[in-house]
């Protein structure tokens, strides 16, 4: 049997499934109405994909319920009202606890209205369809938006993403066969190690961590990266804004309007994912979202000396490996 053939009977199957848990959900809960009110979330082009997304997207790891075990009756309430929002990006990984079942549990019902993306730790071929297909069943999807190669940190990584029997050979499979429509790599490690991932294959997507403590690291990400992504026209999304809160700590920033705004005024950035550890803060950072105007070299100028005492906080995640 193709795999295609093997996905799209799976699909069927889960999709009774999420429907039957969709109606015994509709009996404590009125059905969720895609973007119904408020202020629009301002939107871009996702670079080469050419899909039009909001500038504001819903993670799915960090300090969350949607990657925390027995909490699914919060996650489920965060993904629903993000769809309430007008969000429609969604973010998970194969690595991120029950993250992907809790999204097949509300999704499905959307799917031809949100853009879908998770990730593979796998850097050999094998285990990535390994990874590949349970993510899809978790999802409860027969394909994805976008298949990204998680966290690459190492020249090493590449080396055996690249080879042979690597991952990436799953990946051209994947979307021979139309499971898997954009490709993507992300990283928070090593800005030369992504760069050089760029350049080769011709990726359409990019996850990069980028906050307003970056320029201040040695090796940063905004003028390493960036340049390179937008050269090759990619989609490029942005991760740890906030620095899981650290960046909003007393004697840092004072709002998530500078956290956020700093990140989206910088032009090759096209949208962001930041996760939320309750519906209340979903909101909040919703309506930033939603009023975001550019800031001007000044203003960026005067958010970059607010983290210049404290970006190693900020950037903690830069030793994760």
């Amino acid at each position: 049997m193709k795999r295609r053939t093997f996905f799209l009977i799976s699909s069927a199957i889960a999709s009774l499934g999420a429907t039957l848990s969709a109606l015994s959900r509709s009996f404590s809960r009125s059905p969720v109405v895609l973007a119904n009110s408020g202020t629009p979330l301002p939107e871009r082009i996702l670079g080469k994909t050419g899909e039009s997304l909001p500038v504001f997207g819903l993670g799915g790891a960090g300090k969350t319920p949607l990657s925390w075990n027995g909490a699914e009756s919060e996650a489920i309430a965060i993904i629903e009202r993000a769809l309430e929002l007008g969000i429609r990006y969604f973010d998970t990984a194969a690595s991120y606890g029950p993250s992907e079942n809790y999204l097949g549990k509300v999704l499905p019902s959307y799917r031809s209205q949100v853009f879908l993306t998770t990730k593979t730790a796998a850097r050999d071929r094998d285990g990535a369809w390994r990874e590949l297909e349970q993510s899809l069943k978790r999802l409860q999807t027969d394909y994805l938006d976008a298949w990204q190669f998680h966290h690459v940190s190492f020249g090493e990584e590449l080396d055996r993403i690249f080879a042979q029997d690597g991952a990436i050979a799953a990946l051209e499979e994947a979307k021979a066969q139309k499971i898997v429509r954009f490709s993507g790599i992300t990283g928070h490690h090593e800005p030369a190690i992504l760069v050089e991932g760029l350049n080769r294959y011709p990726f359409d997507t990019t996850l990069v961590s980028i906050n307003a403590a970056d320029k201040h690291h040695p090796r940063p990400f905004i003028p390493t990266v960036l340049p390179v992504a937008q050269q090759k026209n990619l989609g490029v999304i942005a991760m740890k804004i906030p620095a899981y809160g650290k960046l909003l700590e007393p004697g840092r920033l004072t709002s998530m309007d500078q956290a956020l705004g700093y990140v989206l005024s910088q032009p090759e950035i096209h949208s962001c994912i930041v996760a939320a550890e309750h519906v209340t803060q979903l909101e909040e950072n919703v309506k930033v979202a939603q009023a975001f105007q550019s800031l001007s070299l000044d203003q960026l100028e005067a958010i970059e000396k607010l983290t210049a005492e404290t970006w190693q906080e900020a950037t903690f995640f830069r030793r994760w490996t």
